[in-house]
């Protein structure tokens, strides 16, 4: 049972604030200004979610001589005390980083779900992961008007033929067709829009950038899995997602469409971890309006100002 109901307003929007990668720590001066820059999003902002996207701690190894993150349960939440004490229903998904030692998925999503104002979920046993979950926001007659789904994305490859990268795997895709095949039921053959987290971006994200005009930054490669193991193809077969939202990789920010699907990437949240001169920290703002198959997206930076059209990429420029 979910301890918040999430619903479209009376001005039919809903709005969904996205921070990525903050890889908080121990609570030091780079993670006072993940929060400050938070605590600045949420009160413009005023969102109805926030969506963690994965690494919003870091556990994995430092530079020799270099502080550890030591308590990780204590720094997810002090990672996410902005939304909490403001009482705005918040979800996560996890990244590579967050459970690398000390804790494991299980542990973390444990420490999430003792919150309060937290949707998350530990979702099925059964499947690879530990995250993976599927939210309904109710329209104005109380009956679901949108889906949101959270996947798992793992950590790094299970396979020794397969560098890099994990992937989602076939039994999350299975869970993902049969939980929007069930709701299409529910809704008497209807099918409403959704939109879909994760951390690591699926490999269309490198595809898109190539071939359609994209709006954004791509600073880095796309760090995907190496292995295409079919997610975005079950969602255009599926024909709900609008969107899908990443974080992952740190200095991009772009996003575009593909086979009717918007691939985004969010802004990066956090300062206690790799960045670009000229490139400040911010989040991914995202907001649904009640009865349409579209969404508006804009960035909201650290200092407050609002990007609302990104920068126009074409393929082979």
């Amino acid at each position: 049972m979910m301890k918040h109901k999430l619903s479209f307003r009376d001005d039919r929007t809903f709005t969904i604030t996205q921070f990525t990668d903050i890889h908080w720590m121990d609570g030091r001066a780079e993670d006072q200004q993940s929060r400050r820059l938070m605590e600045t999003v949420l009160d413009v902002e005023k969102p109805d979610l926030v969506v963690f996207t994965g690494d919003v701690i870091y556990t994995g190894n430092v530079t020799p001589g270099k502080p550890i993150c030591e308590r990780p349960a204590q720094a997810l939440q002090e990672a996410v005390h902005a939304a909490e004490l403001r009482g705005i229903p918040w979800a996560i998904v996890f990244g590579n980083h967050d459970t690398e030692n000390r804790i494991t998925r299980k542990e973390l999503m444990d420490v999430v779900i003792s919150h309060e104002h937290t949707v998350s979920q530990h979702g099925d046993d059964l499947l690879s992961g530990v995250g993976n979950y599927a939210l309904h926001i109710d329209g104005s007659d109380d009956q679901p008007a949108a889906a949101l789904y959270f996947f798992d994305s793992g950590a790094y490859s299970p396979a020794p033929s397969v560098p890099g990268y994990d992937w989602i795997r076939n039994d999350q895709i299975q869970w993902y067709a049969n939980e929007s095949r069930k709701l299409r039921a529910r809704m008497n053959g209807r099918t409403l829009p959704a939109l879909a987290f994760l951390h690591i971006p699926l490999p269309e994200y490198k595809e898109v950038w190539e071939t359609t005009v994209c709006f954004g930054n791509k600073f880095e490669d796309v760090c995907c899995a190496r292995v295409n193991s079919g997610l975005f193809a079950s969602m255009v077969e599926m024909g709900d997602v609008l969107g899908t939202f990443a974080g992952h990789d740190h200095i991009n920010d772009y996003w575009g469409e593909l086979h009717g699907i918007r691939l985004c990437y969010g802004r990066a949240t956090g300062y206690n971890t790799y960045g670009k001169e000229g490139f400040p920290r911010g989040a991914r703002m995202i907001r649904l309006r009640e009865g349409e198959r579209s969404f508006e997206t804009w960035l909201r930076l650290a200092d407050g100002s609002v990007i609302g059209r990104q920068p126009e990429h074409h393929p082979n420029a």
